[in-house]
């Protein structure tokens, strides 16, 4: 255990809190004639999890400190706390539900191809596309929570829901095809050895005769 998946497994943590806040609507209260509503703490623990996220990377790079924990731990809990965000928003009336279930769908579709891959010796690298579809779910579901209490973000909200599904889309799509391309090389080349290999063996079967 280290900083850096500590980080990891704090951002974890944060899923159930910010579930509970999303769906009970709590806490709210005014300190100083300010309010402290449940949607600014829904905001608040979102973006303390997300800057986890940005910030066990930067220390495991800058450490060293790279664990097949880590590994392991950082994109569960970056699934975890999207879909409990989204599957929250859906509950709220905030967020249309087959929205949600593409946007899931594309994250547990594109770890699924990632450990396949893993299996065969394979690694499909994170695209910029990948990258920022992070940010821009994050970004989106602090929209969406603000709208719950405040009208005036629901459209802004809206667009940027069609943008992360555009992109998950877009994003599926290329990730499925460099695993293709990756699976189809490694089945050709199995291909290969296996007829070498029956032709050796072939070969052999004839230089035995007498």
């Amino acid at each position: 255990m280290n900083l850096p998946n500590g980080l990891t497994i704090l951002r974890i943590f944060f899923v159930p809190l910010l579930v509970v806040v999303l769906l009970t609507r709590e806490p709210n209260f005014t300190v100083f004639g300010l309010p402290f509503h449940f949607e600014m703490w829904g905001v608040l623990i979102l973006l303390m999890a997300a800057g986890t996220d940005v910030a066990d990377g930067y220390l495991a790079r800058k450490r060293r400190e790279i664990t097949t924990l880590g590994i392991l731990l950082d994109p569960i809990a970056d699934k975890l706390l999207i879909s409990a965000a989204f599957i929250s928003l859906v509950e709220m009336g905030l967020a249309p539900a087959w929205m949600v279930v593409i946007i899931i769908g594309r994250d547990f579709t594109v770890m699924g191809l990632r450990n396949i891959a893993a299996t065969e010796g394979l690694a499909i690298p994170a695209s910029a596309l990948g990258k920022t579809k992070m940010a821009l779910e994050v970004a989106t579901v602090c929209i969406l929570i603000l709208a719950a209490k405040h009208a005036a973000f629901r459209l802004l909200g809206t667009l940027l829901l069609w943008l992360v599904v555009i992109s998950a889309v877009i994003s599926a799509v290329h990730y499925f095809t460099v695993f293709w391309r990756q699976i189809d090389v490694r089945i050709k080349q199995r291909q290969r050895n296996a007829l070498i290999i029956e032709q050796e063996k072939k070969t052999e079967d004839v230089a035995a005769r007498p």
